[in-house]
């Protein structure tokens, strides 16, 4: 006996075509996701690329802190060092000045001058004695100024005061003190001066 159909053919197309639809919104929807966990993967990947450069150079500028942290240590033990041997030279150089200062001030006194006092403030000399007479004063003072270790004598005081009478004149003076050495490289920087600013103006000319 044949089998008849009775189900309508529209009604069987329709449900294939919602059955077709249903396919292609499922399909549609998995896409989305999969392109979706795509996208968040590779925003994921670039991110962490990028914290991991950021990991990279904080690591590399915390050394470089350390290294300048060092580099500064370093630079204040030299200065430290410069310092100290800065010291000892000053040392040194003043134990020479003393030994020669001493050796000028035993031969620029002349006849008719006594030194009762010396006084050092840095460079500065404060010599206090008792004098026959001012031109005596006045000779000691030019024969500082010649020695080449002292310089601009300034009397600050004299009086006579008859407590001795072969020496009846008291004096305070101030001298600077210096060196042949120093006036030499003195003197050679301003002839420096002078020849290249002679220069200066050549070129300019």
């Amino acid at each position: 006996m044949a089998r008849i159909n009775l189900l309508p053919w529209r009604a069987e197309r329709r449900k294939q075509r919602q059955n077709q639809y249903l396919a292609i919104l499922g399909g549609v929807f998995f896409a989305s996701l999969l392109g979706g966990y795509l996208l968040v993967s590779v925003y994921d990947g670039r991110i962490d690329r990028q914290n991991a450069r950021i990991a990279y150079l904080q690591n590399e500028i915390t050394q470089l802190d350390a290294q300048i942290r060092e580099i500064e240590e370093l630079d204040r033990q030299k200065a430290r060092l410069l310092d100290r041997k800065r010291v000892i030279e000053e040392l040194q150089a003043n134990r020479s000045q003393m030994v020669h200062l001493f050796d000028q001030l035993v031969r620029t006194i002349p006849d008719g001058v006594q030194l009762l006092s010396i006084k050092q403030n840095g460079e500065n000399l404060t010599l206090e004695g008792l004098s026959q007479s001012n031109a005596r004063v006045s000779a000691y003072m030019r024969s500082l100024d010649a020695s080449g270790w002292m310089t601009s004598p300034d009397l600050a005081v004299i009086e006579a005061k008859g407590d001795n009478p072969g020496l009846p004149y008291t004096f305070s003076l101030r001298v600077r003190l210096t060196s042949p050495q120093k006036e030499a490289e003195a003197a050679g920087l301003e002839e420096g001066d002078v020849v290249d600013a002679a220069d200066g103006t050549g070129a300019a000319s």
